[in-house]
């Protein structure tokens, strides 16, 4: 893979990279963070991923290890993340349901929400998914349908706190 085919491929799915592996953290600038990272192995990596058709799940799964291990060096030593000491990124505000999502998916447990993310934002295959994880297909299906579920009752339960007004005197 040359520059100009590297320079391709990263413009073609920088953005959506960043935003599968935010649905995964719930952290934007981390996962900005990682994701750059990643590209920057990729590009060290780049005769590996000319020969394989799975380039975008290589960054992709590379960001979401960095960003684990990560979290586990922050949390062995108790100490604030390196960019905290950067100054500080205005970004714009994100909508109320983009909230509720990324709380809803923050309440999944890790291996649902990596499921939902891959398969729904992603938009990876089943197979795609499984072999993303290393894990069965009907690992992912399960991990998918209670993750769906999860979220249907979480987002659901937040949507019950507020009546709904109708002009159907038959509904609550």
């Amino acid at each position: 893979m040359d520059e100009r085919e590297f320079d391709i491929f990263y413009a073609a799915s920088y953005h959506r990279v960043i935003g599968q592996i935010y649905a995964m953290l719930g952290n934007h600038d981390e996962a900005q963070e990682c994701v750059q990272e990643a590209f920057a192995r990729a590009w060290a990596h780049r005769g590996k991923l000319e020969r394989t058709d799975q380039a975008e799940a290589w960054v992709r799964t590379t960001a979401y290890r960095l960003a684990i291990s990560r979290w586990r060096r922050m949390k062995v030593a108790h100490r604030p993340s390196d960019r905290a000491l950067g100054p500080a990124r205005e970004s714009a505000a994100p909508s109320e349901t983009h909230v509720a999502l990324v709380s809803a998916l923050r309440e999944l447990p890790e291996p649902q929400r990596q499921a939902v993310v891959l398969h729904h934002i992603a938009d990876l295959s089943v197979l795609d998914v499984a072999r993303e994880a290393g894990v069965p297909e009907g690992t992912i299906k399960a991990r998918l349908s209670r993750g769906r579920a999860a979220l249907a009752a979480l987002l659901g339960a937040e949507d019950s706190a507020q009546p709904k007004e109708t002009s159907d005197p038959c509904v609550i």
